[in-house]
C-alpha cells in the first residue's frame, strides 16, 4: 500500500547518488551485518540493490539473498544490474514487508535498509520477520536519524529514534539487541531472535 512516506520509485536516481557511499558506505554496514558465506539473507525494501548486491558478494560462497521490494520499478533497476554471476545468488521478490511470500525458516538475516519509518504497522513487519526466520536469525534495521540535519532523506517529522525499532523488537522477544550510529545519517539495530516461529 502506498502512502506518502513511501519512497517514490520516480526518484531512483537519488539512490545512485555517488555522494552516498561516502555518507553511507555500503562495506561499513555489510560489515556490520556480519554476513558469513553461505548465508541466506532477505533485504526487505533493496530498492536498486544497493546493499543487495554487496550483501550477495559478502554470502559467497553458497549464499542468496531475496530482494523484497513493493515496487515493480525498483526491482526492474537491481534486475539490470544483475550479472550473470550475481543472477542466481539475488532473487527479485515484488512483495510487501509484512507479506513477503518467503518460506518459514528459510533466512539467516533479515535486512531493512531506509524503510522502518515508512511501515505503518512495524509490528507486524517483524512478525513477518519472524517466520521468515531460522532459530537464532537475526533482525538489522537500519534507518535515518532524526538528531541530523535532513541534508539527504526523509523530512524530520518522518524519521523515528533507533529506540523505536529496539521497543518494537524486544516486546516480540528478539535478544542481543545492539544500536550503533553508522554513516553519517543513519542508526542500526539489530537482535537476535533464538526461537523458531515457523
Amino acid at each position: 500500500m502506498a502512502h506518502e512516506r513511501r519512497f517514490n520509485a520516480a526518484m531512483a536516481g537519488k539512490l545512485e547518488n555517488p555522494d552516498r557511499l561516502q555518507w553511507l558506505p555500503p562495506a561499513e554496514v555489510v560489515a556490520a551485518l556480519n554476513v558469513k558465506p553461505g548465508e541466506v539473507i532477505a533485504d526487505i525494501g533493496a530498492g536498486t540493490g544497493y546493499f543487495a548486491l554487496p550483501i550477495a558478494r559478502a554470502a559467497r560462497p553458497g549464499g542468496k539473498v531475496y530482494a523484497v521490494d513493493a515496487q515493480a520499478e525498483m526491482l526492474s533497476l537491481l534486475g539490470a544490474k544483475l550479472a550473470d554471476g550475481a543472477a542466481d545468488r539475488i532473487e527479485l521478490i515484488r512483495a510487501e514487508a509484512d507479506a513477503t511470500g518467503l518460506p518459514a525458516g528459510s533466512c539467516d538475516l533479515v535486512f531493512m535498509a531506509n524503510v522502518w519509518h515508512e511501515f505503518d504497522d512495524r509490528v507486524a513487519v517483524v512478525k513477518e520477520a519472524q517466520r521468515i526466520l531460522r532459530a537464532g536469525g537475526r533482525v538489522a534495521i537500519l534507518d535515518w536519524r532524526p538528531d541530523v540535519e535532513p541534508e539527504y532523506g526523509p523530512p524530520l517529522e518522518h524519521r523515528l529514534a533507533p529506540g523505536d525499532a529496539v521497543e518494537v523488537l524486544r516486546a516480540a522477544g528478539a535478544a542481543q539487541l545492539a544500536s550503533t550510529n553508522i554513516g553519517k545519517y543513519s542508526w542500526l539495530v539489530t537482535g537476535v531472535f533464538p526461537d523458531a516461529f515457523a
